[in-house]
């Protein structure tokens, strides 16, 4: 979870970066933080594994060191988070970017509300330039997988296994 935030963290921050210029990338006025990269598929590849997007919607990530072939990325993991919110499950964001014009992304990703452990209050603060990118290398590596489970709403077991995500607090000794 530590790993989990400080990447989030790190990706807020790299948003205020660039690398250099280039007349493939889409870009914003000079006042809009946003990656530059040789174009559009290679920047958003350097948010999604910056931002530790595979961390949740690849299968074996962490697990593995980041050792996945790109044809088995970013497929979802029906793993589900539970908590006070119910269970929460990390999509296809293959399948998901597929469903959406460059356009209808933008609009999505800043004014979607999802459920935790998505860091939607960062993603919803990205540039339109970045959420661009971010699309542009989704579709870049097609269609793959199936969608994943659907939330789960509070009091419900799910059909799935889930990671417990509650905070719990210290044991206390008494003497």
């Amino acid at each position: 979870m530590i790993r989990r935030i400080f990447l989030t963290t790190c990706l807020a921050g790299l948003a205020a970066c660039s690398l250099e210029t280039s007349a493939d990338v889409v870009t914003e006025t000079a006042s809009a933080p946003h990656i530059v990269a040789a174009n559009q598929v290679e920047a958003g590849r350097y948010l999604v594994e910056l931002g530790g997007c595979q961390d949740c919607h690849t299968a074996g990530w962490p697990e593995s060191g980041g050792q996945i072939a790109a044809d088995d990325q970013l497929l979802g993991v029906p793993v589900g988070f539970k908590g006070p919110w119910g269970v929460s499950y990390a999509n296809n964001l293959r399948l998901v970017a597929a469903a959406y014009t460059p356009e209808e992304w933008v609009e999505m990703m800043h004014t979607r509300q999802g459920l935790p452990p998505m860091p939607w209050t960062t993603v919803n603060r990205m540039s339109d330039s970045d959420l661009l990118a971010v699309h542009a290398y989704l579709v870049s590596l097609g269609e793959k997988g199936e969608a994943m489970p659907g939330t789960v709403p509070p009091g419900v077991e799910p059909a799935t296994p889930y990671i417990y995500f509650m905070p719990v607090g210290p044991d206390v000794q008494t003497g």
